[in-house]
């Protein structure tokens, strides 16, 4: 197989798996619910949470990082360790997740597939976002603020190790950085609400079975 279909395949199989509206598919098969049609109108974790119980949340939640991963390894496993082409498809699943062709190319915010993807290329820094999402979200109650917060954390941590780096991967520094700000900008209503004070904050809760 010659080096550009392969690269399009890898690339192709990419967006195809961020594209799988986990969300969008749990509500369905299980609670005959459109996502897109209830709560926020969000696919993702946070609001299959709100909707459909904490579990099936969290569920969703590790099925959305889940995609992220997988491309990455997959990735990984068949590229040299530095190719951009790892970082490449890292950005593409989470692409895929945010402009699913599945759902007439509207989306969730990345915030899961891209933790999937972060898990694979930086595991350190994600592991200390993750800490510092947690804190939030237990103090404050705010998803999109913990997320956000979190993001911000953890694109900075990546530029200042490869700063420090005797053999520094600016291709991933880039990406990372590049992911957090597209994070941020798909949470503009939720920044808004946050500023304005009427954004909805996180509840437990047990509804239905899965």
């Amino acid at each position: 197989m010659t080096n550009w279909l392969s690269t399009a395949l890898l690339l192709v199989s990419a967006y195809l798996v961020g594209s799988i509206p986990m969300g969008y598919l749990v509500g369905k098969l299980f609670y005959h619910v459109d996502i897109r049609t209830a709560g926020s109108g969000n696919i993702g974790a946070t609001n299959a949470l709100r909707l459909f119980g904490t579990r099936t949340g969290i569920i969703i939640l590790l099925l959305d990082m889940l995609k992220g991963l997988a491309v990455v390894l997959v990735a990984k496993a068949h590229l040299p360790q530095q190719s951009p082409l790892i970082v490449l498809s890292a950005l593409v699943v989470i692409l895929g997740h945010i402009f699913t062709i599945f759902l007439g190319f509207k989306g969730g915010k990345g915030v899961a597939t891209a933790a999937g993807s972060f898990l694979g290329l930086a595991p350190a820094e994600l592991g200390l976002a993750l800490v510092i999402f947690l804190i939030l979200v237990a103090i404050s109650r705010y998803v999109s603020l913990g997320s956000i917060l979190a993001a911000l954390a953890f694109g900075l941590m990546v530029t200042v190790r490869q700063a420090y780096s005797p053999s520094p991967d600016w291709v991933k520094a880039g990406f990372c950085v590049m992911v957090v700000i597209l994070i941020i900008v798909k949470h503009k209503a939720n920044i808004q609400r946050l500023i304005k004070g009427n954004e909805n904050r996180l509840s437990f809760t047990k509804k239905g079975s899965l």
